[in-house]
């Protein structure tokens, strides 16, 4: 499988997970739209990466990673590089937190998001995803 495959198979799956997002948020379920939104940005800007040809690190926020390798990303990706970073970085620090609490005062996710943070990490991944897909070529 190439990096260009690999690519367009992590936008495929996070454009799956960005619905489940959706979805979760409708429910009301904004710990796990959180969560799913998250899930959606890692693998949107991973693609990103694959699709220059750089391999993707095993973290969750490859912000670092954009910024080293921003000679080799897309004008279009180079542009938003700071916004992108700075969703990438803040998401990240959700990701543990929405799915399993604050085990330091006893809550559990379902109580430590409202709608408003579930519309703002949706927005903030569908802005990613948005830019991820509109730069990485699609099949031949």
């Amino acid at each position: 499988m190439t990096s260009a495959e690999i690519a367009r198979a992590y936008l495929r799956q996070a454009a799956l997970i960005f619905e489940e997002a959706e979805r979760h948020c409708r429910a009301g379920a904004w710990h796990l739209a959180v969560r799913r939104a998250q899930e959606t940005v890692e693998l949107a800007l991973k693609a990103v990466l694959r699709a220059a040809a750089v391999e993707v690190p095993r973290v969750h926020d490859v912000g670092a990673f954009l910024r080293q390798e921003a000679d080799r990303l897309p004008k279009a990706i180079v542009e938003e590089l700071d916004r992108l970073v700075s969703i990438s970085r803040r998401l990240r620090g959700e990701r543990e937190v929405a799915f399993y609490g604050d085990e330091e005062v006893g809550a559990p996710p379902e109580h430590l998001y409202t709608a408003g943070d579930a519309e703002q990490a949706l927005e903030d991944a569908r802005f990613v995803l948005g830019r991820c897909q509109a730069v990485v070529p699609p099949a031949p």
